[in-house]
């Protein structure tokens, strides 16, 4: 009996390091991602200050975003959402089971396809172009130039989708091998062409600056794939041509693939059906795009950089049966999103008019634009935590190899927002079709959190809860002095000194705020928090 006993002691001891080790593996690498994501969110604002300069909300405005929509939403269907989700799992299991041989065979023979099939989409892409701006923008189609512009725009960037869909691949082989900095860091490269591209072009040429910023996209597209190139190689990974498409594995990433493709990109879905019901609405296409653009600050640094990151550790638990392990990673990435995304939430519902005033209006954008982009601010940020959250929840499903389940209840999120849209922008305007979203996120999320939690068949929900009470105490703190603070500025004037002092005030201050009520609460993400940047602190108990 003792014996027994002892043994149950050292497999639970053991369990409990490995569990800790991911959780250290993971908190490494979404530091990692994370930084990276916070400096290209960064040059992302600039892009758009710059664009909103020299486009501001007009028709040349809504035409570059659908066109960059498409490309875009084609990046999270085939790239991070579908490559990632079938790929990674399939490859981390080869190379635990097969070795390195093996796992780099595989990277070469799916590299070999998807650059195939990738060369396909893009040739159909480009011929179809007016049919896709006519599902996409059916608003558009009474505006004949509007029309057109956006259709050439759509075919001088739809190349980007295979340069970007085997950046994917690369990061997926590299952040399986524990190396995240080189695919993090291929979207400054994108931000800092675009940047580049519309200044240069439009200041000293005289290029129309949505031209400039659509061919800088693609050019930024070449440049993110030469980026991985030799730390694949400094890897171990040559990718020569291989076509032994008749691979069993091969068969297996497609059969993962096709679900992930719908369910992995549900946001970027459900954004697109917000455009297309936006394109009804004048202005509310850049409207939203600009709101978008700054939920995705919280959205990509914290919850797109963690459910990056765990991806592979969570993969390596479900391939060793290790579902205990894999139910702890999943309750440690909600609870470490939470700590961020609810406090940025707060803040971006308190400080949306005062945020979006200071990062574009100036040039073409207008204090007018400035409300009504504020406005579907404070409806897509209702959602952020939904959104954050199923980066991880369906990051567990892709982890089990299960890309079918997330499939079908994002199809019930489509609907839902579909539905949603429709009846909220008679009375809502963007605002509705922001809120709509929100409310898709959150069926999504909710439907797939009850089913995996039947699925692992335990949770530790009684610690959670209590972690996720204490972070929306603290928060809720900071909240009310970013209220008051937020009053000292003079909004409709736009960047000015005054402004700018405030916001950068409230954004710091309540950062301190909210950083000393919780060390005040005793969040226990304040640990893993301190864990990033180096700092170790002194556990109780």
């Amino acid at each position: 009996m003792s014996e027994n006993s002892s043994s149950s002691q050292a497999l639970l001891s053991r369990t409990s390091k490995e569990t800790m080790s991911e959780q250290k593996a993971t908190t490494r690498a979404a530091g990692v991602v994370g930084m990276w994501t916070a400096l290209s969110r960064v040059l992302g604002f600039v892009r758009d200050m710059v664009t909103a300069f020299f486009l501001g909300a007009g028709p040349g405005a809504e035409a570059f975003f659908i066109a960059f929509r498409i490309p875009n939403l084609l990046r999270r269907l085939f790239a991070e959402g579908a490559l990632s989700a079938a790929f990674v799992p399939t490859y981390v299991d080869t190379l635990h089971h097969e070795g390195g041989a093996g796992a780099e065979r595989l990277a070469r023979i799916v590299f070999t396809f998807a650059a195939i099939v990738l060369a396909l989409v893009t040739f159909i892409g480009i011929i179809l172009s007016p049919w896709i701006v006519n599902v996409t923008a059916p608003g558009f189609v009474e505006d004949a130039s509007k029309f057109e512009l956006t259709v050439k725009l759509t075919r001088i960037m739809f190349p980007y989708i295979f340069f970007i869909s085997l950046v994917a691949l690369a990061s997926g082989v590299l952040n399986s091998m524990g190396h995240f900095s080189a695919p993090a860091a291929a979207p400054v490269l994108l931000n800092i062409t675009m940047i580049a591209g519309v200044v240069i072009f439009t200041t000293f040429f005289g290029a129309e600056p949505y031209y400039a910023l659509s061919w800088g996209v693609v050019i930024a597209g070449v440049f993110q794939l030469m980026l991985q190139v030799p730390f694949m190689i400094r890897a171990g990974v040559k990718l020569r041509p291989d076509f032994s498409f008749r691979h069993p594995l091969l068969r297996k990433i497609g059969v993962l693939f096709v679900p992930a493709a719908l369910s992995g990109a549900v946001y970027q879905i459900n954004v697109l059906i917000g455009s297309m019901l936006a394109s009804m609405i004048p202005g509310g296409v850049s409207w939203l795009w600009y709101a978008d653009r700054v939920v995705e600050l919280p959205l990509g640094v914290f919850a797109i950089a963690l459910g990056t990151a765990s991806l592979p550790s969570m993969s390596r638990q479900a391939s060793n049966g290790d579902l205990s392990g894999l139910t702890h990673s999943v309750a440690f990435g909600l609870r470490l999103i939470a700590f961020f995304i609810i406090p940025a939430s707060v803040a971006l519902v308190v400080l949306d008019e005062p945020i979006i005033s200071i990062l574009f209006q100036r040039g073409a954008f207008s204090y007018a634009d400035s409300v009504q982009t504020a406005y579907a601010l404070r409806w897509y940020t209702i959602g952020l935590w939904a959104f954050s959250g199923l980066k991880v929840v369906t990051q567990a499903f892709f982890s089990l190899k299960d890309t079918r389940t997330p499939l079908w209840v994002s199809v019930g999120a489509v609907a839902v927002n579909l539905v949603a849209g429709l009846l909220l922008m008679r009375s809502m305007s963007q605002g509705g079709l922001a809120l709509a979203t929100s409310l898709a996120a959150a069926f999504n999320l909710l439907v797939l959190f009850a089913i995996l939690l039947k699925r692992l068949g335990t949770f530790p929900s009684a610690h959670f809860a209590g972690s996720i009470g204490r972070v929306c105490a603290a928060s809720t703190v900071m909240g009310i002095a970013l209220a008051y603070g937020r009053t000292f500025g003079q909004w409709p004037q736009g960047l000015n000194k005054l402004n700018g002092l405030v916001l950068a005030a409230c954004i710091f201050g309540g950062l301190a705020i909210f950083a000393l009520s919780a060390l005040l609460l005793r969040c226990p993400e304040i640990s893993s928090f301190l864990a990033l940047a180096g700092i170790k602190r002194k556990e109780k108990g």
